[in-house]
């Protein structure tokens, strides 16, 4: 049988022959692959208009075929009647092994749930497992899916429902949270903004009033030089229309309020060049003052009050910055000594006021509360008496810091009264 089916496939389509037709060669083809023939055929083709090549698949002769085509081909009647008594007598063969040719699959294996043939069973990969019949499992097994869906109780389903809607308001509640951290975040880095904007806004504003100082200071001396330029460039303009003059009475005279103006014009002291400074510098402040600021401490972060002074060197102002140190001295000092310098005074005060209502009665009393007070004194620490130690030791040293400071600024203050007397004998000296 399996022998028929092979004589009855066309060999270029592998399939039964559908509408054979016999080629002049006496080779057999479906019509359809021959018109598939003829057309690739035909389009390679540069033979005589009126004839069509076609070269036989299995032979490979070329032969003619009529103007017609295919069409004009005899029918092969007889194997058309062949191929529908075989497709009308044929039964239905089981699917035959992959594995091994030509078996039948009709056993069914339980464990890999797929059929197998006997080979399979004996020698190949389901050696040893459970077989059954394909037929008699589906039978087995008809009846399963009911009991399965019994196990589905309707408890399960109450439980399964009430479990989601648990689900779904946990959800709810969580995206309940996190809308509202979500709110808090903008509030909380809105503050801040607000916080920071105010900050530096407070921080332009005095960098605006520094600006206006420097431009206070600049832009007079700037219109002065400008105007002793234009002074310049007039007198240089007269100079040259008094050289043009012909008449001598006129020129003399010319010459004479020349020389004047030219005298008054050399006469006129030159402003002197200022140098500022700003202070302080903002890169510097932000990086010490602000890099310990945290957000809690956001609002008390300072803003420093920028100035604009005179610059005179390095040594200058390594001089400001050990004032600046010394005053902070004075400060710390001043606020561990205020409670303690506060209650002597007022013991002071009080023992004073006693001893002028009573002189007698007073200096008993008097002395009584300074005994008190020496005992007061005796019984202070060794680490508070060092500290006090320690703290008049900063005075100390800030107050010769102080000194230093005022020395050199009276120094300097002399010298620049010495170069304004002397400037003022050279004027009265040349008039």
């Amino acid at each position: 049988m399996d022998n028929l089916e092979e004589d009855l496939t066309c060999s270029v389509c592998y399939s039964l022959f559908s509408d054979p037709r016999v080629l002049p060669c006496s080779h057999t083809f479906c019509k359809t692959c021959l018109d598939n023939l003829l057309q690739v055929s035909t389009n390679y083709s540069i033979w005589r208009p009126l004839r069509l090549p076609l070269k036989c698949p299995n032979c490979r002769s070329v032969m003619e075929l009529p103007p017609a085509g295919v069409d004009a081909l005899p029918t092969n009647v007889s194997l058309r009647a062949i191929i529908e008594k075989y497709q009308r007598d044929s039964v239905p063969r089981p699917p035959s092994c992959q594995e091994h040719h030509r078996q039948p699959l009709n056993m069914y294996c339980i464990q890999d749930r797929q059929l197998i043939c006997g080979l399979c069973l004996t020698v190949g990969q389901h050696q040893g497992h459970r077989i059954d019949d394909l037929q008699a499992a589906f039978i087995r097994e008809k009846q399963t899916p009911s009991r399965l869906l019994a196990r589905v109780s309707e408890q399960r389903w109450a439980q399964a429902c009430e479990l989601g809607e648990q689900l779904e308001q946990e959800k709810a509640r969580c995206e309940g949270l996190v809308r509202q951290d979500r709110q808090e975040v903008n509030q909380f880095f809105q503050t801040l903004e607000v916080v920071l904007g105010r900050k530096r806004q407070a921080y332009l504003e005095a960098l605006d009033k520094v600006a206006a100082e420097v431009s206070r200071a600049y832009d007079p001396l700037i219109h002065r030089v400008k105007e002793l330029q234009e002074e310049q460039l007039d007198l240089v303009s007269l100079g040259s229309s008094v050289e043009e003059e012909d008449s001598p009475l006129v020129f003399l005279e010319k010459v004479h309020l020349f020389r004047e103006r030219v005298e008054e014009f050399i006469n006129t002291p030159l402003p002197s060049v200022i140098n500022l400074s700003v202070t302080p510098r903002a890169a510097e402040y932000l990086q010490q003052r602000w890099s310990a600021v945290t957000i809690g401490s956001l609002e008390e972060a300072p803003v420093p009050k920028v100035s604009c002074c005179a610059r005179c060197g390095g040594a200058e102002a390594e001089a400001e910055a050990g004032r600046d140190q010394s005053d902070r001295w004075v400060q710390d000092l001043w606020c561990e000594l205020q409670p303690t310098s506060s209650m002597v005074l007022l013991g002071l005060l009080v023992l004073l006021a006693v001893l002028w209502a009573n002189p007698v009665g007073g200096a008993s009393l008097g002395f009584s509360l300074l005994s008190r007070f020496s005992q007061l004194v005796h019984g202070l620490s060794s680490e508070v008496i060092t500290s006090v130690w320690d703290i008049a030791g900063s005075a100390y040293t800030a107050m010769e810091a102080a000194v230093e400071r005022w020395s050199t600024q009276l120094s300097l203050v002399g010298g620049k009264a010495f170069e304004h007397l002397a400037a003022l004998l050279k004027t009265l000296t040349s008039h």
